[in-house]
């Protein structure tokens, strides 16, 4: 059965582009197009798409709109297309927030060598999330205040639907108590759903966390300093695009840029930050591999690494040289996942300990971590 797609975008340019290569998949099927928001709302519950790719910027209702209505009325996943600019990334996150699913630049032969491999990037992308679930949108409400005291946190279970709209209830985690392992860094690495997943996390976590904190999130450049910004306003802990030079502290968090590598290296108590550009000839920037395989070398057992969501297998030989030096690898479970692709991958290869739901994620974590 193909997957049903709705195209949405005020340029008639653009909806063909999409379309033609859209329809040139035989798995992929064009049922409508709309030139706006509130066309899109409308199209969506009459036509129920399994994925509707959508712009951001229109007339009569703009795409973040959208994006609500569709979401609180006929939850299906929507593919955002977004500029590479600092108000197209804010704009990207917010729809992200509002409960699209994942996003690719406008210009998606950007972040292709070539046309047909950005053609190959844009049907993948469709497939992948339209055979996924959705989820109801997350609503911030932490900001940054007096530390709070080290607890569980309280969560609100939600549960997953199908792209049906029928409802899939997560399996429940098995989460055991602390193992009383010490540690020095947590790393988390993740990709697809994976800024809605990470921010979900560090939101419950105190601003007196015992430790620093690495995040590797594929993402284009132009994207991360909007991201680190969003998730420090959000959270207690405090959270930066990282730079070369920067020392781990306790409490802080260091998200890899874009189009960069984030590595670590000995000085100090945990380590300083290397950045690095990316090679031509790696697939991700940041890879998740690359700045893994850093750490084992330099805090190795001292190490809690986290696998999040995200498509493909990125984190899993950098988590095998984490194992091999007595670190803790956890991963996510595919129930809770966008794509259960990187932490598969991970748990496939016998390298996690545990795979936990993202609502008992922070829990789990901050748990584990109390004895640092």
């Amino acid at each position: 059965m193909s997957i049903k797609v709705l195209v949405v975008d005020d340029s008639s340019f653009f909806r063909r582009r999409v379309s033609e290569i859209v329809s040139k998949d035989p798995d992929l099927e064009v049922i409508g197009t709309a030139v706006n928001g509130a066309e899109a709302v409308k199209m969506a519950a009459e036509l129920k798409p399994n994925v509707i790719t959508m712009d951001i910027e229109m007339p009569v209702m703009d795409g973040i709109s959208a994006v609500r209505e569709i979401m609180a009325n006929t939850p299906v996943p929507i593919l955002m297309f977004s500029s590479l600019t600092h108000d197209g990334a804010k704009a990207t996150l917010d729809a992200l927030e509002a409960g699209a699913l994942d996003f690719l630049p406008k210009r998606f032969e950007d972040i292709a060598t070539n046309k047909d491999e950005a053609i190959r990037l844009l049907q993948q992308r469709i497939k992948t999330i339209g055979r996924r679930r959705v989820y109801k949108p997350i609503t911030p409400s932490v900001t940054k205040s007096a530390p709070t005291p080290v607890s569980r946190p309280v969560t609100t279970p939600v549960s997953p639907r199908a792209v049906s709209g029928s409802v899939v209830p997560p399996k429940p985690s098995i989460i055991n108590r602390a193992s009383g392992k010490k540690y020095r860094i947590l790393l988390i690495g993740t990709s697809t759903g994976g800024p809605v997943a990470l921010q979900k996390i560090l939101t419950k976590f105190p601003q007196n966390y015992p430790h620093p904190i690495l995040l590797i999130q594929h993402m284009p450049a132009a994207f991360t300093p909007a991201f680190a910004s969003r998730l420090n306003a959000l959270c207690q802990i405090e959270v930066k695009e990282a730079v070369s030079g920067d020392q781990l502290k306790a409490g802080h968090a260091y998200l890899a840029p874009g189009g960069m590598q984030m590595m670590l290296e000995r000085a100090g108590t945990h380590g300083r930050l290397k950045i690095v550009a990316g090679s031509e000839d790696m697939n991700y920037k940041p890879s998740v591999d690359i700045t893994f395989a850093s750490v084992s070398k330099v805090l190795g057992k001292d190490t809690l690494a986290v696998i999040l969501t995200g498509m493909g297998a990125d984190g899993r030989e950098g988590s095998r040289m984490l194992k091999s030096s007595g670190a803790t690898i956890w991963a996510q479970d595919e129930a809770s996942c966008i794509v259960y692709g990187m932490p598969q991958a991970v748990t496939a290869a016998g390298l996690s300990s545990q795979s936990i739901g993202l609502e008992q994620m922070a829990d789990a974590i901050l748990r584990e971590s109390s004895n640092g």
